[in-house]
């Protein structure tokens, strides 16, 4: 059990953080210090993965032991796993307009300070860390009326959020898939990297050339920062469906990869 908090503590931050660099990116476009904000994303994006790696230790224990004792609920265990990944995507949804904002901060104080020791060295203080209650916006009801999908082409929504979904299950498909054929269940696990990018290609070539071409578009053309607003808006609620759709995928996926293994093995 103790392994199962873990997991899903290490999870709802993964998905929190990660789903909070569009808050960097949209702070870069408004401060008009985009490669500053990039370079701010790629921080964040590296602490997400380093926390992947060790969720990826405490879930192989999990498994481990439900292949000892069939009796373990691990299929109800990746269940939770994925609502810790939809409960922080919501939760980094919720602080988004307060994001933005300590992200333009961030964006400034990183160019002044030249480095992310630096910055850190001054900005992680008494002093500044109770200036952060006077940039708290809490989300309006008005906030979700302009999320109107119009002007924001719901194909990117969609994959997005159908990529969302593969990435979030992919790994537990191949780890739960290994508990049906243990006799391969190496095999069954390694197909997770197969999976995963799968979802990082279709990523890439559906979902970031057409969010760079509105990045673009806002940073080179007055007025279009609220258009960046509302399409991160509509990219974080379309990734946290994928997080939904990520609890309907399990069971097919796993036994899609177990009928793989069944056919190459």
């Amino acid at each position: 059990m103790m392994m199962l908090i873990i997991t899903c503590m290490l999870t709802f931050v993964i998905y929190a953080s990660e789903t909070l660099s569009y808050a960097v990116r949209l702070g870069g476009v408004r401060a008009r210090k985009l490669a500053v904000a990039l370079s701010l994303t790629g921080v964040i994006v590296l602490v997400s993965r380093t926390s992947n790696m060790v969720q990826g230790i405490t879930t192989g224990h999990m498994v481990d032991a439900a292949i000892s004792d069939p009796s373990m609920p691990l299929e109800t265990w990746f269940h939770f796993i994925i609502l810790s990944a939809s409960g922080g995507t919501l939760l980094s949804i919720a602080l988004f307009p307060t994001a933005v904002r300590l992200a333009v901060r961030l964006i400034s104080k990183l160019e002044a300070a030249g480095s992310i020791p630096r910055m850190v060295a001054t900005s992680v203080t008494v002093e500044q860390l109770r200036q952060v209650k006077h940039h708290v916006r809490y989300p309006r009801l008005e906030m979700l009326k302009r999320l109107r999908a119009g002007g924001i082409p719901k194909r990117l929504l969609l994959v997005n959020a159908a990529v969302t979904g593969i990435y979030t299950v992919g790994v537990l498909c191949s780890l739960f898939a290994s508990t049906l054929i243990p006799e391969h269940r190496m095999t069954a696990s390694m197909s997770s990297g197969l999976i995963n990018g799968i979802a990082t290609i279709l990523l890439t070539v559906f979902v970031d050339p057409q969010v760079a071409l509105l990045m673009d578009k806002a940073m080179n053309e007055k007025g279009h920062t609220e258009d960046m607003s509302k399409m991160f808006g509509l990219l974080m609620l379309s990734r946290w469906a994928g997080t939904l759709l990520a609890q309907v995928l399990l069971l097919p996926g796993a036994y899609l990869i177990f009928w793989l293994v069944k056919v190459f093995t």
